[in-house]
């Protein structure tokens, strides 16, 4: 029987296009789909921003925002990226993440990149975007990806190291994502037997 897609919700906090940012989860959205059936759909933090950036509360938001947020929340594996802006994600990428309920995202798997212009900034998975995501308990998953302006060309992957640390992240990624896929009979309602009576 198919598995039931994976619904994954990437979180991209580039503020402009195109985006280093953007093809980076791009990459690693097509890695994982080429293992597993997946259901995708990417939130560009840029797009958003006219419409939350100025907004304090939840209630006060547009119903496109709301959209997005239950999206992130009720997503099997959420993709936290963001470029890297005075050694840390952006502003808007936190604000946007304020607005998440903070119970929404207990256990849930989360695969974390960062872009940035310099190997200087490369600890901002582990020193800013683990604990960012370990506040709201989410299962952080064991391999993050970094990449630098180098490893672009013309905004696509250009570098080997770096389409191998995203092969890398996707495979140990997988063994967490296959639990989240019981096979489609294990899910569906047994039907009731029917017996003759004598």
């Amino acid at each position: 029987m198919p598995q039931t897609p994976l619904k994954i919700v990437a979180l991209s906090g580039g503020l402009q296009r195109p985006s280093r940012t953007l093809v980076l989860v791009e990459e690693l959205i097509e890695g994982i789909a080429q293992a597993i059936p997946v259901e995708s759909r990417v939130i560009e933090i840029g797009n958003l921003v006219p419409q939350f950036g100025a907004v304090l509360y939840r209630p006060q938001l547009p119903a496109a925002v709301e959209e997005a947020l239950v999206a992130l929340e009720s997503a099997d594996l959420v993709i936290g990226a963001s470029p890297v802006f005075r050694g840390a994600y952006s502003g808007l990428f936190k604000h946007f993440l304020d607005f998440v309920h903070h119970d929404a995202l207990i256990d849930k798997p989360v695969l974390l990149a960062a872009t940035g212009g310099s190997e200087r900034h490369a600890l901002v998975i582990d020193h800013q975007l683990r604990p960012l995501f370990s506040f709201f308990q989410s299962h952080t998953l064991p391999i993050g990806v970094y990449a630098t302006d180098r490893d672009f060309e013309n905004y696509q992957v250009r570098s080997e190291l770096l389409r191998a640390r995203i092969a890398l992240a996707v495979s140990r990624a997988l063994p967490v994502l296959r639990q989240l896929q019981p096979q489609a009979e294990r899910t569906a309602a047994p039907r009731p037997q029917l017996h003759a009576v004598a």
